[in-house]
């Protein structure tokens, strides 16, 4: 069972990505029944797949349409405002059950105005030079210090780490049972490295 007590969890995460979303959801829904302290810290796909060595999304130019980054800046600005939490799910939503474009700036404003922030101040900081430091902070801890490639991954307070992928976002009577699998799987037995379900192939 899982303890009583809060659980700690950091996330490295990146908006464009499904898996996310259903551990996001697996996460909010756990969180009904459990006590939860999730860390969400930035992991930027685009930057892990790009083959150029001298190009960071962090220091692309600000003209230069980059995959994924206008979500992170957002997200950012939303932490300044201490308002993350109610951006990140809305972002995912809009993402992954809207088929939105989240590189679109118009599509970025109009879910912080459903999301309640202050748009006036979310504009002010999203043009900061600064803005992305904390991705291109988060991004190089997650890969020099835990050898994360993808997203989700986990970390657990021991230490541990786990690349985790959903089949689907659990219901919110399942997603405490799931969560407490995910630990006792990724967490509590380290030599289980990975387990990777095949798929029948379809009828010809």
């Amino acid at each position: 069972m899982l303890d009583p007590e809060v659980i700690d969890l950091e996330v490295f995460y990146d908006y464009l990505c499904p898996f996310v979303y259903r551990a996001s959801v697996l996460l909010q829904n756990a969180g009904r029944s459990r006590q939860l302290n999730v860390t969400w810290s930035y992991f930027s796909l685009t930057q892990v797949n790009s083959r150029d060595d001298g190009w960071t999304v962090w220091d692309a130019p600000a003209d230069e349409r980059v995959q994924g980054r206008l979500a992170f800046m957002a997200a950012e600005a939303a932490r300044r405002q201490g308002r993350f939490d109610q951006l990140h799910m809305p972002l995912l939503q809009a993402r992954h059950r809207d088929r939105l474009e989240i590189d679109r700036p118009e599509v970025i404003e109009r879910v912080v105005v459903d999301a309640g922030l202050d748009v006036e101040r979310f504009r002010h900081d999203l043009a900061d030079p600064d803005i992305l430091a904390p991705l291109e902070r988060d991004h190089l801890r997650a890969t020099r210090e835990h050898g994360v490639f993808g997203t989700p991954t986990f970390l657990f307070p021991d230490g541990s780490v786990a690349y985790v992928r959903l089949a689907e976002a659990p219901e919110t009577a399942d997603a405490a049972r799931v969560l407490e699998r995910l630990i006792s799987v990724a967490a509590s037995e380290p030599s289980i490295l990975e387990i990777k379900r095949p798929r029948k192939p379809t009828p010809d």
